[in-house]
């Protein structure tokens, strides 16, 4: 009889530093091995990867990597960002034409490598309420 872990959440609250990204990648493959979902850790690295750049290079403030493990094997890879202004493309009504940059640009791709790689993907604003910083949550599902 297979047996059925409960659903799971890891947060890393990450300053604005040049290398909160790589500590964040760090601390996705220990998580995922710890729970064995060593299979997803290419995909997640690549996703939070992407995620976690973009908000180090187009926000100011700190930001934090979300991991939410569910069942089946599925992982959830967000971060969190102060930012309220959603990424151009990174909306479900955006075409795929709307986030390929020119053939010689040397940025741009990541959101679009997040939206080809991921099994569902999305935003959400944050309003700002009380202790709530607000900002928004980028998020991107993967299954092993």
């Amino acid at each position: 009889m297979p047996t059925v872990s409960p659903p799971w959440t890891y947060t890393l609250q990450l300053p604005r530093d040049p290398r909160a990204p790589g500590i964040a990648r760090a601390t996705l493959r220990t998580v995922l091995a710890a729970h064995d979902l060593g299979t997803l850790t290419p995909t997640a690295e690549l996703l939070a990867a992407e995620l976690l750049a973009n908000a180090q290079l187009h926000t100011t403030g700190p930001y934090a990597l979300r991991l939410l493990g569910r069942q089946s094997g599925r992982l959830t890879v967000a971060v969190w960002d102060t930012d309220p202004r959603v990424p151009p493309g990174f909306t479900a009504d955006a075409a795929p034409a709307d986030v390929v940059p020119d053939e010689d640009a040397e940025s741009g791709r990541g959101l679009h490598l997040v939206k080809a790689c991921a099994d569902s993907w999305g935003v959400s604003v944050l309003r700002q309420l009380g202790a709530s910083r607000g900002g928004k949550l980028l998020w991107a599902d993967c299954q092993g």
